[in-house]
């Protein structure tokens, strides 16, 4: 059966299959049909959307096929993801979606859901969904017209995530801080100010006229630079740039450099760490986290757990081992006492107080990681192989571990592209010439094999 959920939800081209409002609408019929069997509760689902052109044809859709099977659709406009999961709880909704394709742009969309406790889809969900998606037509005719749902605005959803956020940070004052913030002309432009302002900040926005047409073009977190250039001449203490959906953060410092994710989870973990709050002394990340970081973390005796990328995977280990903090260096940071999903907003709040806490400005606080130097190269390839099957890689690999394995100065990371004919490859060692060096011998075995 052809799989429709990647990752994170359904996702691709706006207005191609399966991104069509036929299958939203269907989507809809089948989400109605699954919750009104599965659960003894009102039936309300919750829809937000980020800020592209097709989302109001999605979102349409969608509510035409809740309503359709009797579910009462509650729309609440422009929103960042993680706003969607806490409304969902607090709201006692039975689902929640996300119409948004996070980071990429803005001719691309998807469909993220949350159960009613604010958490992604468990698998078996998910299947029973999907069977019922590519399956024949789901029909309606049995809900009569007294027991079609009905659908409402959510004139006050901003200001409960507003609420909701900044008690996230009880003690948190900002008056005399400024930042600047990139909203990526996505769903946080107007949300995000506010919570910062209302804590007393002085804030600079850039990218917060989306026209449905230029969200993330150029700026967010995919491109900090944005910020990092303009950040100076603003003598902003941080900058701040959220991604489309406000789900993942990035962070420059008062000097205009961009603090990588590895810094920020570091960070994090060592001050719930030193004030006891780090639940099981463990942190989860995924196997890009840099080699420094694990040096960092061995030195503070935190533990750290490792799992494949994908926030989904950083989640799904947190909650096996206990663990209430965890994240990717690309920005998705999630505190488990506040949210069980990524949140931008919250993050940027909990950073902004442990730098009032500590009364330091972010590089100092960064400083709290030396990253090891890396190399990563793509190598097209005919056809994608197992890497246990390919010899020669695996001989350079050996070698490779010879010289760099017994001394824990050095580490590789290859894999294939989940969508493309590539391999992705990642090498760090202390000095940055090792790591060029190793990365090109490591690529150049992989184009003599399948190149």
């Amino acid at each position: 059966m052809a799989r429709l959920f990647g990752t994170d939800g359904i996702r691709g081209q706006a207005n191609v299959w399966p991104i069509t409002p036929e299958l939203a609408q269907k989507l809809g019929k089948a989400l109605g049909l699954v919750y009104k069997a599965h659960l003894d509760r009102p039936k309300r689902a919750i829809i937000g959307k980020d800020t592209r052109l097709s989302c109001y044809m999605l979102e349409s859709a969608l509510e035409s096929g809740l309503v359709s099977m009797g579910m009462d659709v509650y729309l609440v406009g422009p929103i960042p993801t993680p706003a969607i999961a806490y409304l969902t709880k607090s709201m006692r909704c039975t689902v929640g979606i996300m119409i948004t394709a996070s980071h990429n742009p803005f001719d691309h969309n998807g469909i993220k859901i949350f159960d009613r406790n604010g958490n992604k889809l468990d698998n078996e969900r998910i299947d029973e969904i999907e069977k019922l998606i590519l399956g024949e037509e789901i029909t309606s005719e049995h809900i009569r017209s007294k027991d079609i749902g009905r659908a409402y605005k959510v004139d006050d959803a901003l200001g409960r995530y507003i609420t909701f956020a900044k008690g996230t940070v009880p003690d948190l004052m900002l008056s005399g801080t400024k930042i600047l913030m990139d909203c990526a002309n996505g769903s946080a432009y107007v949300v995000a100010p506010k919570i910062f302002e209302e804590l007393g900040a002085e804030i600079m926005t850039v990218k917060v006229n989306p026209n449905g047409l230029n969200i993330n073009e150029e700026c967010g977190a995919i491109h900090p630079d944005l910020v990092s250039t303009h950040l100076a001449m603003c003598q902003a203490d941080i900058g701040i740039a959220f991604d489309g959906d406000a789900d993942r953060v990035v962070f420059c410092d008062e000097n205009g450099n961009t603090v990588s994710g590895d810094r920020i989870i570091g960070l994090c973990a060592l001050d719930l760490h030193s004030q006891g709050k780090l639940k099981n002394n463990t942190v989860v990340v995924t196997e890009m986290s840099n080699l420094g970081f694990h040096h960092a973390m061995d030195k503070a005796g935190i533990s750290v757990e490792v799992t494949e990328v994908g926030d989904h995977n950083v989640l799904e280990k947190m909650r096996e081992i206990g663990s209430n903090f965890g994240g990717e260096e690309s920005g998705h940071l999630i505190f488990m006492d506040h949210l069980a999903t990524g949140d931008g907003i919250i993050a940027a709040l909990q950073v902004l107080q442990i730098m009032e806490n500590n009364d330091q400005p972010l590089s100092n606080l960064a400083d709290c990681i030396m990253e090891f130097p890396q190399s990563r190269i793509d190598v097209a390839v005919k056809k994608r192989k197992p890497l246990e099957d390919l010899p020669h890689v695996q001989a350079e690999l050996k070698r490779f571990m010879n010289v760099f394995g017994e001394s824990g100065e050095g580490r590789y990371l290859v894999r294939p592209s989940g969508t493309e004919k590539l391999y992705r490859v990642l090498v760090e060692t202390k000095e940055e010439r090792d790591a060029s060096i190793w990365a090109m011998q490591i690529a150049r075995a992989i184009e003599k094999e399948i190149g």
